[in-house]
């Protein structure tokens, strides 16, 4: 983990999270991410005010823009419609 020095406001990112590594495939529950692919990022958190959210890389075939989702948003690749969110059942620890 680390702290961002870059700005005023502290946060911490990890390229680890809920069973995820940075790259790996994930669905996100979003109408602007419909037909989309993502990529897991980082998990981070803003260390004054305690929100979290997940960066993820990608979107339409060919982008790769950077985006931003609230932790209950994303869900494991392989998922099915009726899982739940990688917030509230996070994968099997990294092995």
């Amino acid at each position: 983990m680390e702290v961002s020095q870059d700005s005023p406001a502290k946060v911490q990112r990890s390229s680890t999270w809920a069973g995820l590594r940075a790259g790996d495939p994930v669905k996100i529950d979003d109408p602007r991410a419909r037909r989309s692919t993502f990529e897991f990022v980082a998990h981070v958190e803003h260390l004054g005010n305690g929100s979290t959210w997940v960066e993820v890389v990608g979107g339409r075939r060919g982008d790769r823009k950077l985006w931003n989702f609230r932790p209950d948003q994303v869900y494991p690749a392989q998922g099915k419609k009726d899982m739940p969110s990688l917030d509230d059942a996070p994968q099997l620890p990294f092995g």
